[in-house]
Formats: structure tokens, C-alpha cells, sequence
């Protein structure tokens, strides 16, 4: 039992580094541009596919831990990449090159193709490293303390403080010191040494470790399986019979038919000949599995309405920082890290997403999500306008100190003109993701609750994937007619404030697309007790009897 106690601490020391790493990596903007010399578009491009990557993984592992693999084994896997890809980001600064005869100063001379990969490589491992923990780390921390019986008792409690406290104290210090620290060496250094002693003392107890059997079943899985038995059947007639579909029995379903994308129905339809599988299979699905996968498809519309929210929490982690580097950050004599505007980013977003819950909570009606989504757009239109303001402000100050072609050079504006739009990102991210995940929650099947949370990172992940398209099609556009293209090699060349200004109208067109959506979906009503009413309807064939074929039908129906 003392060991089940201890492997708490050993598994929550997997979180030591995750702040660290998060610090040190809010300013990889700045160390790409001013280290590595590349251009403003090149590095915001790097780290806009790596925000995506990292958040569309946990869609991917979510199904591996169903199907095969199970929590335990991912996190063994995905924590080595974590400490392995922060290892290689610190090896390749330029001081640790010796193999490579590069020079050890920061500048981009000194930094060499073999660099250039090691670091790329170990980005991508961060990633894989970062999404395992999304998907497994808490997950895999409840599951042990409900098997271990350790959810009461002083013994467990101890264990349990001890292990948060090692993840408070390790994250608070390194968040405090961190940020003073200016040789990007030790900057990544520090984080990689403290993700290899949390890796080592996980591994160290593998052995105790128990985990759940994988259920072997992918709701994921079921929607694509569906799609595919629809495609394979599309030229078939629709049956008169219940009796000839898969699973008919309504009364044993979570929720009743409807006649909404009659086309996936076929899906369900018993061939004559046909034997009832015994497993999954790709040609016949049940009633039930059909109807999760039209609600997973009835959601489509307004899922694509969140990615352009996506695109506008991007230049938060690349353009805005660049913008921080650039600034005057001291306050009298105290001169305060870039990173202090990461805290009021993800302070805005803790205190806020604890106010957008409770009153979803408090105010449980159908559209009530919707309303909370539609202000997180509303921030992010109001996100734009100030970091376009703000951006011509420092432009102005640039030209009127003749630094244009100074990139290097501070300039006497003071970095906390950019705070408002900080906020209004963290306050994008608070009303959009728990709005998101109330939405989901009550609209989706039951069956798909556990992918929610990743479901809503992928989105994001998406949109931050399609910003580096955007800041593409944005650029080639600008320089038609022979005219300057807005985004230059350098910040000061640069025109952000007309990009700005292109994603507010954007995130406004993209506010009224949703708004239609909204306002034409027909929501699950919840219950008071948290589940779905179920849809109005009658018999199976009453959605689609051979007389409804050309009836159409709204995916919003």
C-alpha cells in the first residue's frame, strides 16, 4: 500500500517540468529571430505547426489508448519524448556545438544545419511529449487512486500533498527564476534537466504500476465506420421493416431516431444474406452507432466556425511576443521578463473559465453554450482591433527614432500598451473553451464525453495550423499591383497592423457565420440531472420510409 501511495508522487513528478518547459518556450519567437536570424514569417511559421501538432496529437493518442495501448504505456512513451526533445532543444544552442565547429556566440552564424535539425527534431518530441500528457497524465492519475482505494485516508493524503507540493514548488521557483535567466543554454537547459529527473522517478516505480484494460473500442472509430457502410450502400433502397436494421430496438438506445441525414441510415441496413458481425465491422453498423455518428456530423458546421479563434490565438504565441521583445519592460528600476504577460494571459483565462462555468452551470438551457462561445469570438474581434492599434502606435515610435532598420534596438514604448490584448486572448480562450466543452457535453453522445477536451484542443490546434496559410495568402494579396508585401524579413518593416486588422474583419464574418449556424441547429435539450433529452421521434422507418428519400433535410435539423 506505501508503495501504490508513493507512485503519486512519482507519476505527478511528470508535471515538474511542464511549466518550466511552457516559460521557456513562450519566448522561442524571440530566440528563433534573434539568435537564429530568421525571419519574422519563417519562426512564427515553426511554432504555429508546432502549436498545432501538439494539439492535434491528443485526438490520435486518445485513440491508441482505446484501442491498444491503455494510459500507462502512452505516458512511457511520450514522457522519454518530452525529456528527449527539451534535452536536444538545449544541445543544439549554439555554446553545446562543439561536434559541429560552429562558433559558440548567440548570433546566426554560429548556428549550423546540424543545430538547425536537432532542434526541429526535438520540437516535434516536445510535441508528442506534451499531447501524451494532455491525453494521459491526469486521466491515469484518478484512474490509480480509485484502484489503489486511496481516495481517503491521512496515509493518502500525505502522499498526495507531497507529491503537489513537489509540483508547486519545482514550477513556482522555475517560473520566478527562469524568466532572469538570459542564455537561452541554460533558459532550455534548466526545464530538460528537471523533465529527465521527473521521467526517471516515473520510471522508477514502473513495475507497481497497474493500469486498465484498453476497452478496445474507439467511438471515433464507430463515426468513420459508419460513414464508410453509408458509402457502400448508397445505392440500396430503404427497407419497410424495422426487422431490417441492425439494432432496432429503440427502447434500448440512449436516444430516439431521427430523420436528419437519412443518407447514414443505410448504414444499419440488413443485406438479405447478410450475417450479423460479431465484432466491428466495416459494412453493418447498429442504430445506435449510426445515430452517434449523425450527431458527430449534425456538429460539423459549428465545430468549422471555431477554427478561424484558432487563427487569432496563434499570433498570441508568435507576433505579440515579438512585438514584447521589442519593448520597454521596466517598471522604475525594476526590469520584469516577457513571460509576465503569459501570467496575465493564462490568469485572465483561469479566473475567467471559473466564472464562465459557473453560470453554464447556473443557467442550464439549451443555447446557453452558444451565447458563451459567441462572447469569446466577440473577444478575439476586440483582440484584434487593440493589437492593430497598439502596432501602429510602435510603428509610429519607430519611425519618428529613425529605427527602422535597428531591429535589434528597444524602443522607448512601454511593453505593457500590449496587456489589453493579453487579456482579451486569455478571456477568447476562457469563454471559448469552457463554452466549447459545455456545448460538446451536452450535444454530443455519451460515448464520445472523454475525447471532448482533446476534441476542443484539436480545433485550436487547427486554427493555428491555418494561421501560417492565412499569413501566406494575406501576404501575396498585399504585394499585387507592385506594392510592398506586408510581412518583411524584419518586426520594423513589417506591417502587423494591417494583418490585424484583416483577422478582425475575419473574426467578424466569422461571428455571424456562427451566430446563423446557432441560430438554425436544433440543440439536445439536458436534462436536470446533466444527460440528453432524447430527440423527438417515432419508429426507426418513420425517418426515412421510401416515400421520404427526396425529402430534404438540414443538417441543422
Amino acid at each position: 500500500m506505501v508503495d501504490d501511495k508513493k507512485s503519486f508522487v512519482r507519476i505527478s513528478a511528470l508535471l515538474w517540468a511542464d511549466i518550466l518547459v511552457a516559460y521557456a518556450l513562450f519566448v522561442m519567437q524571440n530566440y528563433l529571430t534573434d539568435v537564429w536570424g530568421l525571419s519574422l514569417i519563417h519562426a512564427a511559421l515553426i511554432l504555429n505547426i508546432w502549436n498545432g501538432v501538439y494539439r492535434i496529437l491528443p485526438l490520435f493518442f486518445l485513440y491508441l489508448v482505446d484501442k491498444y495501448l491503455g494510459h500507462l504505456k502512452l505516458l512511457v512513451f511520450t514522457s522519454l519524448a518530452y525529456a528527449a526533445g527539451i534535452t536536444m532543444v538545449a544541445v543544439s544552442t549554439p555554446p553545446l556545438a562543439n561536434a559541429t565547429g560552429t562558433c559558440k556566440r548567440y548570433e546566426p552564424e554560429c548556428v549550423g544545419r546540424a543545430q538547425k535539425g536537432i532542434l526541429i527534431a526535438g520540437l516535434a518530441l516536445i510535441a508528442v511529449g506534451v499531447a501524451g500528457n494532455l491525453v494521459s497524465l491526469l486521466p491515469y492519475l484518478t484512474w490509480k487512486n480509485k484502484s489503489d482505494g486511496t481516495s481517503s485516508g491521512q496515509g493518502v493524503a500525505i502522499y498526495q500533498i507531497a507529491g503537489l507540493i513537489g509540483v508547486v514548488v519545482v514550477s513556482i521557483a522555475g517560473a520566478i527564476a527562469l524568466p532572469y535567466i538570459r542564455p537561452p543554454t541554460l533558459k532550455f537547459g534548466i526545464p530538460a534537466i528537471c523533465s529527465v529527473i521527473g521521467t526517471s522517478l516515473f520510471l522508477t516505480g514502473y513495475s507497481k504500476y497497474t493500469d486498465a484494460t484498453p476497452p478496445y473500442n474507439s467511438p471515433l472509430f464507430n463515426v468513420f465506420r459508419v460513414l464508410v457502410a453509408a458509402s457502400l450502400k448508397s445505392f440500396r433502397s430503404y427497407p419497410e421493416s424495422n426487422q431490417s436494421y441492425h439494432g432496432h430496438e429503440i427502447g434500448k438506445m440512449e436516444f430516439t431516431t431521427t430523420r436528419c441525414l437519412g443518407g447514414l441510415h443505410k448504414a444499419a441496413i440488413i443485406l438479405r444474406g447478410e450475417e450479423i458481425p460479431t465484432g466491428k465491422s466495416w459494412t453493418l453498423c447498429t442504430v445506435e452507432q449510426v445515430e452517434e455518428a449523425k450527431i458527430a456530423v449534425r456538429m460539423v458546421p459549428m465545430w468549422m466556425t471555431f477554427i478561424v479563434c484558432g487563427v487569432v490565438a496563434a499570433i498570441g504565441d508568435t507576433y505579440f511576443v515579438e512585438q514584447a521583445g521589442k519593448l520597454n519592460r521596466n517598471i522604475g528600476r525594476l526590469r520584469l521578463p516577457i513571460q509576465v504577460l503569459l501570467l496575465v494571459r493564462r490568469s485572465t483565462k483561469d479566473w475567467l473559465g471559473s466564472k464562465v462555468t459557473r453560470l453554464l452551470e447556473k443557467y442550464r438551457r439549451d443555447r446557453a453554450p452558444s451565447y458563451g462561445i459567441a462572447v469569446g469570438m466577440l473577444c478575439s474581434i476586440l483582440c484584434c482591433i487593440s493589437a492593430a492599434l497598439v502596432e501602429r502606435m510602435r510603428l509610429n515610435v519607430v519611425r519618428s527614432h529613425g529605427l527602422l532598420d535597428q531591429p535589434d534596438e528597444k524602443i522607448k514604448m512601454s511593453i505593457y500598451w500590449l496587456l489589453f490584448q493579453f487579456v482579451l486572448l486569455g478571456g477568447l480562450e476562457a469563454f471559448l473553451d469552457n463554452s466549447m466543452s459545455a456545448y460538446y457535453r451536452d450535444q454530443s453522445p455519451g460515448s464520445v464525453e472523454n475525447y471532448l477536451v482533446n476534441f476542443i484542443r484539436g480545433v485550436t490546434g487547427l486554427g493555428y495550423m491555418c494561421s501560417a496559410l492565412s499569413v501566406y495568402v494575406v501576404g501575396k494579396i498585399s504585394e499585387k499591383g507592385g506594392r510592398t508585401n506586408w510581412f518583411q524579413h524584419t518586426l520594423n518593416r513589417s506591417r502587423l497592423d494591417y494583418y490585424y486588422w484583416v483577422l478582425a474583419v475575419l473574426s467578424l464574418l466569422n461571428l455571424a457565420v456562427f451566430v446563423f449556424v446557432a441560430l438554425f441547429y436544433r440543440y439536445r435539450k439536458p436534462e436536470e440531472n446533466g444527460r440528453r433529452t432524447p430527440d423527438a421521434g417515432g419508429s426507426y422507418t418513420d425517418g426515412y420510409n421510401e416515400g421520404d428519400q427526396n425529402r430534404s433535410c438540414c443538417c441543422f435539423c
